[in-house]
């Protein structure tokens, strides 16, 4: 993917840009930053860790766009986080294996969410399409316009919802009111982005 947006962006809308791909494969760096000198795409390095470690190091630059593509569980979150803090223009965040939720889940006051959440099969569904709403409503109550979208059919892949945050201008900031807290309330508990935020009300 990190190949293909590159390509993308710098061959055919021609927009230099300068690519930093991430993961904790060594082995995979190392062969994607062969690959990359091979197709001569100077401005695309590979490095291995964590988003978050990353960011630590080069403080003194901006990033413009994150991507993440399938960051397990509460990676997506890390990422986002991370993301937020280095004040990105823009975020495209495709979560899977939405767990934290589910495995946290007490029966709740709500007498009429604990019947629905009663089935296996809702409740792990419910509490997987509620986490990324979640995380929806956090970017909006930290300046950005969030959407969650199908990216792609679901005959390619069930893990096809696509977390689409731009950046808000000062102007149009109070556009959207988050109802991150009210969820949260509903579910009795945060997800683990409210935490790295600061934005946990439990």
């Amino acid at each position: 993917m990190t190949f293909a947006v590159y390509h993308f962006i710098n061959e055919i809308e021609k927009i230099p840009v300068e690519i930093i791909g991430l993961d904790l494969k060594d082995d995979v760096i190392t062969m994607c930053n062969l690959l990359a000198k091979e197709f001569g795409y100077d401005n695309l390095h590979f490095h291995n860790g964590t988003v978050e470690d990353y960011f630590a190091k080069i403080e003194d630059k901006k990033c413009d766009l994150v991507i993440t593509l399938h960051a397990c569980d509460t990676a997506t979150d890390y990422a986002i986080a991370s993301a937020i803090k280095q004040n990105a223009n823009a975020i495209l965040s495709v979560p899977c294996c939405q767990h934290e939720l589910n495995q946290n889940y007490k029966q709740s006051s709500n007498s009429a969410l604990s019947q629905m959440l009663k089935y296996g099969i809702v409740k792990e569904r419910f509490l997987s399409l509620s986490t990324d709403v979640m995380r929806c409503e956090l970017l909006k109550k930290h300046g950005y316009s969030a959407q969650l979208l199908e990216f792609i059919d679901m005959s390619h892949t069930p893990k096809n919802l696509l977390i689409r945050a731009v950046k808000k201008n000062s102007s149009s900031l109070k556009d959207e009111k988050s109802c991150y807290d009210e969820i949260a309330k509903l579910l009795e508990q945060d997800i683990c982005l409210a935490k790295l935020l600061g934005s946990n009300i439990y």
